[in-house]
């Protein structure tokens, strides 16, 4: 990234969502996942604390993307009474620095980016793990994130269906509305039988239970769970996790704040178990190795990839001159 000794980059939430689509934040994120599987790429430990205050979880990602020469920190959380006042839960920016001196570069509107990289994230798992021949697409949540997920996924096989449970059913409707956008036929389901129908299934929730049992889940089923970055945050069933052939982001962040933690913590599953789907991105694992195999993507959410995101909308912003500029 060029600032042209221009100052420090503004990049709105505005500007992010104008310029960065799907198939942008799927290119970054799929790109840093390789890289940190190749080493080229490393995240600093994740930062994370109830503040005491609304309800609030606050924290700090960050970390140094050596090959793309990306450096920076992901700040903010979420705060769960915001919806009320017609805001979104999740708050955040990014900012970046000059791996080279260490000077601030950007400022970036992190709650779109997060939105759209967290969808990325389990579209590229889609992409490189579900079955070829999957049709039915299961979604658990419909919070903020659901649409985002839900819009990417459909673009990664040819489904035929969707079906959806959520705690609050009253938020069904606006994956249905996407559903009747996208000419996909929508059904409202226990979460039995969402894992009966299901090829592929999205867990997008803040539960702190298991919302799926293994014994609902079908063989050869592809779910990415989503919802799980704190540690007693919890979507699924652990024995689901000793089913399924686990890939993860960052296996560090898996065990300790993703949906591994609680097998891990059982000792029913090890760090040794789970993979980096990097390596499936690269080709030096290979992935989904039969149609009955069961397949699970612990997506925590790296700071990387809020930092691949952002900087691809730097880019794009100052290319296209829709960066603010200002001096500190």
């Amino acid at each position: 990234m060029t600032t042209q000794n221009k100052g420090v980059a503004i990049v709105s939430e505005a500007v992010c969502e104008a310029i960065v689509g799907r198939p942008e934040a799927f290119t970054a994120v799929e790109d840093i996942f390789a890289a940190m599987a190749k080493k080229d790429a490393y995240n600093f430990p994740v930062v994370r604390e109830a503040i005491g205050h609304a309800d609030a979880l606050y924290g700090f990602k960050s970390g140094f993307d050596r090959a793309g020469q990306v450096l920076g920190v992901k700040s903010g959380g979420y705060w769960p009474g915001n919806a009320a006042n017609g805001l979104t839960n999740h708050q955040s920016t990014v900012i970046l620095f000059d791996p080279d001196t260490g000077k601030l570069k950007a400022l970036v509107g992190g709650n779109y980016l997060t939105a759209v990289r967290t969808a990325a994230s389990s579209a590229v798992s889609i992409a490189h793990l579900a079955r070829k021949d999957a049709k039915v697409l299961g979604m658990v949540g419909a919070g903020h994130q659901s649409t985002f997920q839900l819009r990417a996924a459909v673009e990664q096989r040819n489904f035929e269906k969707v079906v959806a449970w959520n705690p609050h059913p009253e938020y069904l409707p606006r994956l249905q509305a996407v559903c009747d956008e996208l000419g996909l036929p929508f059904e409202a389901v226990s979460r039995e039988e969402l894992g009966a129908q299901a090829d592929v299934i999205i867990t997008i929730t803040s539960a702190f239970e298991p919302l799926l049992m293994k014994d609902w889940i079908k063989p050869g089923t592809h779910i990415a769970c989503m919802g799980t970055d704190t540690k007693g945050k919890q979507e699924v069933d652990p024995e689901l996790l000793v089913a399924a052939s686990v890939f993860t982001d960052e296996i560090e962040q898996s065990i300790s704040i993703g949906e591994a933690q609680h097998a891990v913590g059982n000792a029913s599953l090890s760090a040794s178990d789970i993979t980096p789907i990097g390596e499936v991105i690269n080709a030096t694992h290979p992935g989904r190795r039969s149609d009955n195999e069961i397949t699970l993507f612990d997506g925590t959410g790296v700071g990387l990839q809020d930092l691949a995101v952002a900087s691809a909308a730097a880019e794009l912003a100052i290319a296209q001159n829709q960066a603010d500029w200002t001096e500190l």
